[in-house]
């Protein structure tokens, strides 16, 4: 009996301190020039040079409790911004925005970590 209760003693502990698990998985990731009624109005994979501003949209699923991503820029392989986001439903939508130069041409990416900062996934383009 004693060692019964030690092993319940022991499982209540791990469920109380380790974190809850939870699969954010990135249902929709894109490229776009405008939000409209929180949903992209373009998916671009290439941009011409002449924007002034882009955004990266994603649809979350999967948040069992309140968290976030972040949405980070590269131009190149040079990180220029890192956007924290929150996350407070099973099925969020959410996005960053980056002003973009004339001058900055050439392979782009956004990298969208979970808050642990795993990397769900990449959104890949480029700017010309």
């Amino acid at each position: 009996m004693n060692l019964l209760k030690r092993f319940c003693y022991v499982l209540l502990l791990s469920l109380v301190l380790v974190p809850s698990v939870y699969a954010l998985e990135i249902e929709d990731a894109s490229i776009t020039t405008q939000i409209v009624q929180r949903s992209p109005i373009d998916s671009l994979n290439t941009v011409p040079a002449d924007v002034d501003k882009l955004y990266c949209y994603t649809r979350i699923t999967g948040a069992t409790e309140d968290t976030w991503v972040t949405h980070v820029w590269y131009c190149e392989e040079k990180e220029l911004t890192r956007v924290r986001l929150p996350v407070n439903s099973l099925n969020w939508r959410t996005w960053s925005s980056k002003r973009v130069m004339p001058q900055w041409k050439g392979a782009w990416r956004v990298e969208i970590l979970d808050e642990e900062g795993q990397v769900l996934l990449i959104v890949p383009f480029s700017i010309f």
